[in-house]
C-alpha cells in the first residue's frame, strides 16, 4: 500500500509542475500522470476501481466547499438557471443521444436511453477545478456551468432509480440494494421519499442549529487538529448517510455547505478541508487517466475517436444553443459550451450499475468507459484552447508580483485601491504615512501606475503577499476591497497570523458589518451609508427645512443607527428576535426625531415671541 502511495505521489510531483509550466493546468497534469503509471502504459499500478471509489471523496469535498461559498439567498437567485438551463441540457442531450443510439446505431431502446442519460452528464470535478483555477467560476459562464452541474448531480438520483426498470435480467431489489449499500431500497416508494426528505431536513436542521455550538466547543480546546478532524468527520458522515439512503453523496455535502455558508466558522472550514480536497481530487484525476484502456483504443481507434468527437460535438451544439437562448454574452457562450462538452465521472458510477443489470454488454461498457475517459481528458484541452485562442487578449495579463518585488511598509497596508481605497490612501499619504498597496485588478493597476502611483499587483488574501507587504511590522491594515467574502477572508487571516495589526475595513452593507463585528473588527465604514445620509440631509433642506435642523436630524439618525448596529449585532441570525428588535429601534428613532422637532419648534416660537434667545431649559 505504501509503495502505491509513493507511485501516485511521485507521478503527481513530476507531471503536474511540468503541465503547469507548459500552460496545461494541474488537471491535465494529473490525467497525464495517471496515463503514465496506468496498467496500459508503464503498468506501475493495476485496476483503479477501488482507488476511484476512495478518490471520489475529492468530488464530495469539492462540492462541500462550493456550498460554503453559496449563501442560501445566492443559491435561490440561481434557481432559474439550475432548473431551466440544467433541466433543458440534460433533457435535450439525453434525447439526442437516445435518437442516435436507437435510430442510427440500431441499439435496443433501453440501451440507447441508458447511454443517453450517462453521456448527458459532465465532469463536476474537472470543470469546477479548472474554472476555479483560471478565475472564471464567478463569471456568467462559470455560474451557469455550476448551475448545470448541480442539476446533473441532482438528476443522478432519479437516473439511478430508473435504470433497474430498463434491466434485461431479473435482479431482485435486495441484490441491487446490497450492491450499492442502499438501506431503504426495499421500502415502498412513498416511504423512500419520506425518509429522503426527513434526512435532508435533519442535515439542514443540524447544520443551522447544532453545528455552531459544537464548533465553538471544539474551537475552545484550541487544538487545531481536533477542528480539522471534526470538519472531515462532518463531510464524510453526511456523505455516508446520503449514500446509505440512495442519494448523491456530493449533493448532500453541497447542501450541508450551503447551510454552513453563514456560519462564523466558514473560513476555518474552508482552510481545513481545502488540502484534503486538493489531494483527493488529484488522486481522482490520476485514476481517470490510469483507467484509459489503450489496447482497446488501439484496436478500435477510428470508432473510439469518432464517438469522442461525436460526444463533444453533440453536447457542444446543445450547450451553445442553450447559451444563446439564455442570452449569455458571446465569449461567455463559448466558455460555457467548451466547459461542459465532455463526459462526467458519474457516468462511471452509472456504468457499473448498467453492467450489473446487463443493460449494456461487456463490450459496450468498455467502449463507453473509454469514450467518457478520453472526453474527460480532452476537457482541459478545450478550456486551454479557449484561454489561449478565444480569450487571448486576457492572457496578456501578467501574473501577480512576486513577494520579493513588493515593497514592505512599517506604517499602513492598503488592500484594494479603487475609488474607496484611494480616498483613504491620499489622506494617509498627505499626513506623511508610508503605504504598501495591493490590488488584484490588472486594469486598475495599469491605470494607477500611469498616473505615477506605486501599486503592487497581488491578492491580499495570499499570506505570502501580505507578509511581503510588511504585515509583520506594519501598524495598520486597511481592507478596501468591494468583495464582501474576500474582505472577511483577509480579515480572518490577518487576525490569525498578525494579531498585533490594527484593521479597518470597508463594509459592503449591514449584514457584512455584522460579520466584521463577529470577527472582532470594530473599525469599519459601510460604503454607502455616509454618502446616502449626506444626500438625505440635502433632501431635507430642499424640502424647506432649516439647514441646521436638517443637519442635526442627520446627526441624530447616524448616532442612533450606529448604536443600533452595535445593539443588534448579537441578534443577527435569529430572524424573529432581530425583526422585533429592529421594529422597536425604528419606533425609538421616530420618537427621538419627533421629540427633537417639537423642541426646535418650541424654541423657534419662543424666539419669535420674545425677540431674543430663549433658554433651552424653559
Amino acid at each position: 500500500m505504501l509503495e502505491m502511495a509513493v507511485i501516485y505521489l511521485a507521478a503527481a510531483i513530476v507531471a503536474v509542475p511540468i503541465a503547469k509550466r507548459l500552460g496545461l493546468g494541474s488537471v491535465l497534469g494529473y490525467l497525464i500522470a495517471g496515463i503514465i503509471i496506468g496498467p496500459f502504459a508503464f503498468g506501475l499500478v493495476g485496476d483503479q476501481t477501488d482507488v476511484m471509489h476512495f478518490a471520489e471523496f475529492g468530488v464530495v469535498m469539492m462540492l462541500f466547499l462550493v456550498g460554503l461559498e453559496l449563501q442560501p439567498s445566492r443559491l435561490w437567485k440561481l434557481r432559474h438557471s439550475i432548473m431551466g438551463l440544467g433541466g433543458l441540457q440534460v433533457l435535450l442531450t439525453s434525447a439526442l443521444f437516445f435518437a442516435i443510439g436507437y435510430f442510427i446505431l440500431n441499439l435496443r431502446w433501453e440501451t440507447s436511453l441508458a447511454i443517453g442519460l450517462m453521456l448527458a452528464l459532465s465532469s463536476t470535478a474537472i470543470v469546477l477545478q479548472t474554472l476555479t483555477e483560471k478565475g472564471w467560476i464567478k463569471q456568467e459562464a462559470g455560474q451557469n456551468a455550476f448551475s448545470v452541474l448541480l442539476f446533473q448531480d441532482i438528476a443522478v438520483i432519479p437516473i439511478l432509480a430508473l435504470l433497474p426498470l430498463l434491466a434485461f435480467t431479473q435482479i431482485g431489489n435486495v441484490d441491487v440494494a446490497s450492491s450499492h449499500g442502499n438501506l431503504i431500497e426495499h421500502f415502498p416508494v412513498y416511504a423512500q421519499v419520506l425518509i429522503s426528505l426527513a434526512t435532508i431536513a435533519a442535515i439542514v436542521f443540524a447544520g443551522k442549529y447544532i453545528s455552531t455550538p459544537l464548533f465553538r466547543y471544539i474551537a475552545e480546546t484550541r487544538l487545531r487538529e481536533l477542528f480539522t478532524l471534526f470538519a472531515l468527520f462532518l463531510v464524510i458522515v453526511i456523505a455516508v448517510i446520503m449514500k446509505k439512503i440512495g442519494l448523491s453523496s456530493a449533493l448532500g455535502t453541497f447542501l450541508a455547505g450551503v447551510v454552513l455558508a453563514e456560519s462564523e466558522f466558514r473560513h476555518e472550514l474552508e482552510v481545513d478541508i481545502e488540502p484534503f480536497k486538493g489531494l483527493l481530487l488529484g488522486l481522482f484525476f490520476i485514476t481517470v487517466g490510469a483507467s484509459i484502456d489503450f489496447p482497446l483504443l488501439i484496436a478500435q481507434f477510428s470508432n473510439v475517436m469518432l464517438f469522442v468527437v461525436g460526444l463533444i460535438a453533440i453536447k457542444a451544439l446543445v450547450l451553445y444553443i442553450l447559451a444563446y437562448v439564455f442570452k449569455m454574452k458571446s465569449k461567455q457562450q463559448l466558455l460555457f459550451t467548451l466547459a461542459l462538452a465532455q463526459g462526467g465521472e458519474f457516468a462511471f458510477v452509472l456504468l457499473s450499475l448498467t453492467s450489473t443489470l446487463q443493460i449494456l454488454s461487456v463490450e459496450q461498457t468498455k467502449l463507453t468507459t473509454l469514450v467518457v475517459a478520453i472526453s474527460m481528458l480532452m476537457a482541459p484541452l478545450l478550456l486551454m484552447f479557449y484561454d489561449k485562442v478565444i480569450n487571448r487578449e486576457d492572457n496578456s495579463q501578467k501574473s501577480f508580483d512576486k513577494p520579493e518585488q513588493i515593497e514592505a511598509t512599517k506604517n499602513v497596508i492598503i488592500a484594494g485601491y479603487g475609488r474607496f481605497g484611494q480616498v483613504i490612501g491620499r489622506l494617509l499619504t498627505a499626513q506623511g504615512y508610508h503605504l504598501s498597496i495591493l490590488d488584484h485588478s490588472p486594469s486598475q493597476i495599469e491605470l494607477l501606475r500611469r498616473f505615477g502611483n506605486k501599486v503592487f499587483y497581488g491578492d491580499a488574501a495570499r499570506l505570502d503577499l501580505l507578509t511581503a507587504s510588511g504585515a509583520n511590522g506594519a501598524q495598520l491594515l486597511v481592507i478596501a476591497i468591494d468583495d464582501a467574502d474576500k474582505v472577511l477572508q483577509i480579515a480572518t487571516m490577518a487576525k490569525k497570523y498578525y494579531p498585533h495589526l490594527k484593521i479597518v475595513a470597508r463594509a459592503i452593507d449591514r449584514r457584512h458589518a455584522y460579520q466584521l463585528m463577529h470577527l472582532g473588527i470594530e473599525t469599519f465604514k459601510r460604503e454607502t451609508f455616509d454618502s446616502a445620509l449626506n444626500l438625505g440631509v440635502e433632501a431635507l433642506t430642499l424640502l424647506g427645512n432649516d439647514q441646521a435642523d436638517a443637519k442635526r436630524a442627520g446627526e441624530i439618525f447616524a448616532k442612533h443607527d450606529n448604536e443600533s448596529l452595535t445593539a443588534l449585532a448579537d441578534l443577527w441570525g435569529d430572524d424573529h428576535s432581530y425583526g422585533v428588535a429592529v421594529k422597536q429601534r425604528t419606533e425609538d428613532l421616530q420618537q427621538v426625531l419627533n421629540n427633537d422637532k417639537s423642541e426646535q419648534d418650541r424654541l423657534n416660537t419662543c424666539r419669535k415671541s420674545n425677540g431674543s434667545t430663549c433658554d433651552d431649559t424653559e
